[in-house]
């Protein structure tokens, strides 16, 4: 496995583990019904990215890039909810946003800037 493939699945298991969360399996006290069907959309889109990558077909990186960029966009609106102060506003809210931001922005420009991924299968 190479690093960018890591570094996906660990996006997919981040946004797994805040929908888990929202649901009050990990955390009580922070549940909120929107925020875990979001991140569990999200979750599943980045799983398919995931497998697109792994798969190393032609259309495979254009796959994880949509993947990862309806994520950016997803986190961004959640984002912004929290800002104007819709949903949780935890310090553990804003503290995985960036964090899922930041990781989110690092492997789309790290995906993007190659133009042939070598193979990213197990």
């Amino acid at each position: 496995m190479n690093a960018l493939t890591i570094l996906f699945l660990i996006e997919t298991c981040l946004y797994a583990t805040a929908s888990l969360t929202h649901a009050g399996f990990i955390l009580e006290a922070h549940e909120h019904r929107q925020a875990m069907i979001a991140e569990a959309v999200i979750a599943a889109v980045l799983l398919l990215g995931l497998i697109s990558f792994i798969l190393n077909r032609p259309w495979s990186r254009t796959a994880a890039l949509c993947a990862q960029t309806f994520a950016l966009l997803g986190t961004l609106v959640g984002a912004f909810t929290i800002a104007v102060g819709v949903g949780p506003q935890t310090t553990l809210d804003y503290m995985t946003h960036v964090v899922m931001t930041l990781l989110l922005g690092l492997s789309m420009v790290w995906l993007a800037r190659r133009r042939n991924p070598p193979a990213a299968g197990f």
